[in-house]
């Protein structure tokens, strides 16, 4: 399934549009700031070639610069008395202007970096704080390797070949009108043929390019979602690999999407950069024309000052017209990037997302289902009918039925992660789970409730934190950690090793023995407090023995929790106080487990 929603394909143009739109005040200011930089490097660059033919004036000639009827006006004023009094005071002014166009040059460069790098981090971040707060069905039709690569590799890409480069486009566009504006007032003819051959060689590749780049760019997305998922499912499976020797295969299929990878990337990059390959030796043979042209018609002492200044004019041009293709070559290769970044950070926001986090229901009577029906789509087949069903508070629940019954749908239904198709769900006898007048009670259920799935995920981390899930080490109650611990039964392991409560699990608690895990996980859901525990096949993957002193652990909590679990086994159940059998998305009978046990 795809990570992303379907859209049509937007023009380049309308992506920028939609770029610009949510871009934050802050950064348009700083856009703009960034522009008036880009203006007065344009004009440096300007002014450091208008220098350069004075300087080669008095180089070649003095005695002619010193006959102009500027140089006689303006030099006695400075002090200036002779030709040769010229060199000094037009060198000085040449490296002056020199290095102060190179420290603009660097400026800009440096802006423009931490620009896009700014803007990239906002658009990094609402993609992730939006995708986070979309709710649990969207989730469920997303492909995780798609989505990480939306997340980190797309919002790459539109940083480093869609933000920078089109800065860069802006920028080194305005140079070069500033330089084609000078090189036309020094010699219009010689310019305006110099710039009819780069112009043409810029437009056939642009023509030519289009299309490709365009193609590459999707395969490029393609091609990376693939890489992903292969390493998501070779390295999150290894223990299998291991066990069934399928590393060839998992090679082979990295190597199979990583190959294409890198010839999409050598193409891009070859399509982005080879028109400079073609105008070098154009504009050395063109340059070599002109200069036997200008010497044929003027002489060396003439020519030489005007074919230094169109010389160093094209040195500077002829780089800033590449950078300007480049960006627009990149762009439009990133352009599937870019398109899935802005359709990440328009997934709309739930209320929850601008209200502060609701205090947890202080749960009086319990919960009811009243006629609940639910199918994970509109042409899919429905996975619960009809369901009515009241859980008290402080009751012990437990939910059997066969695969595919309807158990795990119930538990989030229960948990208010998936909302009814058809009835509601109703708190404390009055209110409406899912009313939209009342958005803060969904969120002050949530709040209420933990969770224990049958695979607890703990990061690589510390036991505390991992007990405090969610929460910085700083915000930490390490007294309320080791009374959770206690409840779990699990502090008298922690405080037996080295380090207590600061040893590391390591990555999805590899260092833990499964019976661990899932009272660190039950320990988890205590430390929040919550006044309903559900618990999803929490005990499934655990030896007889094991999952009894797991469930001694859960036996000895509070009354005053309410503990739904989902079982296979029937011992799991043996304990609660009514127990509940599903079958095809049905209510087949519920009482006491032996009622159950003896009857369904």
């Amino acid at each position: 399934m795809s990570a992303l929603p379907s859209a049509p394909d937007p023009s380049l143009r309308q992506l920028l549009r939609q770029l610009w739109a949510h871009l934050s005040r802050r950064r348009r200011v700083q856009l703009g700031v960034l522009l008036l930089v880009m203006l007065a490097s344009s004009a440096a660059e300007v002014l450091s070639l208008a220098a350069v033919l004075p300087f080669l004036a008095v180089l070649a000639n003095p005695t002619g610069l010193w006959n102009q009827p500027l140089v006689q006006l303006w030099a006695p004023r400075l002090g200036i008395a002779s030709a040769e009094a010229l060199l000094l005071p037009i060198t000085v002014a040449f490296a002056a202007v020199a290095l102060a166009a190179g420290a603009i040059r660097l400026l800009n460069l440096w802006l423009n970096g931490r620009l896009a790098a700014a803007i990239g981090s906002d658009l990094s971040c609402e993609a992730y704080r939006r995708t986070l707060y979309q709710p649990y069905a969207v989730h469920l039709a997303r492909n995780s390797s798609e989505l990480i690569a939306a997340i980190s590799t797309d919002v790459l890409r539109t940083i480093s070949q869609v933000l920078n480069p089109m800065l860069l486009l802006l920028s080194s566009g305005l140079i070069a009108i500033s330089l084609v504006a000078a090189l036309l007032a020094i010699d219009w003819l010689i310019a305006v043929a110099a710039g009819l051959v780069v112009l043409l060689v810029y437009l056939a590749a642009m023509l030519a390019s289009r299309q490709p780049l365009q193609q590459l760019g999707q395969r490029y997305v393609s091609l990376n979602r693939q890489l992903i998922q292969v390493l998501q499912e070779g390295l999150g499976g290894i223990r299998d690999v291991l066990l069934n020797g399928s590393q060839t295969f998992y090679a082979n299929t990295y190597r199979q999407a990583d190959q294409p990878f890198r010839r999409v990337m050598a193409d891009s990059s070859f399509l982005s950069t080879y028109p400079r390959l073609v105008l070098e030796p154009v504009g050395m043979a063109l340059i070599a024309v002109i200069a036997f042209w200008l010497v044929s018609q003027q002489g060396v002492d003439k020519a030489l000052p005007l074919m230094g200044a169109l010389a160093l004019g094209a040195q500077r041009l002829l780089p800033v017209v590449q950078k300007v293709y480049e960006g627009w070559a990149q762009t439009r290769n990133a352009k599937a990037s870019l398109a899935n970044v802005l359709l990440l950070i328009s997934q709309p926001l739930p209320a929850e997302a601008v209200q502060e986090r609701a205090e947890p229901i202080a749960l009086q009577q319990g919960l009811r289902f009243e006629g609940v029906h639910f199918a994970y789509g509109p042409d899919l087949p429905q996975v619960l009918r009809g369901i009515d069903l009241q859980i008290r508070r402080g009751e012990r629940i437990g939910i059997i039925g066969s695969t595919g019954s309807g158990k795990s749908t119930t538990l989030d239904l229960l948990m208010g992660l998936l909302q009814p198709t058809a009835g509601r769900i109703v708190v404390d006898g009055h209110d409406d789970l899912h009313d939209p007048q009342q958005p803060e009670l969904l969120m002050a259920w949530r709040s209420t409730i933990a969770h224990v799935p049958q695979s607890i995920y703990l990061a690589d981390s510390s036991i505390a934190e991992n007990i405090a899930f969610g929460l910085p080490p700083e915000q930490i109650d390490l007294a309320r950690v080791r009374e959770a611990a206690q409840q779990a039964q699990i502090a008298s392991f922690i405080e037996s090793s080295a380090q207590g409560y600061d040893s590391f699990v390591g990555e999805r608690g590899i260092r833990l023995s499964g019976g661990q895990r899932q009272r660190i996980g039950i320990a988890r859901a205590l430390y929040k407090r919550a006044q309903v525990l559900v618990l999803d096949e929490a005990t499934a993957a655990l030896d007889n023995a094991t999952e009894q002193a797991v469930m001694e652990a859960v036996e000895v909590l509070s009354r005053d929790l309410t503990i739904v679990m989902i079982a296979h086994r029937l011992s799991t159940v043996e304990r609660c106080d009514r127990v509940i059998k599903l079958d095809q998305g049905t209510i087949e009978c519920q009482g006491s487990p032996l009622y159950v046990l003896a009857r369904c």
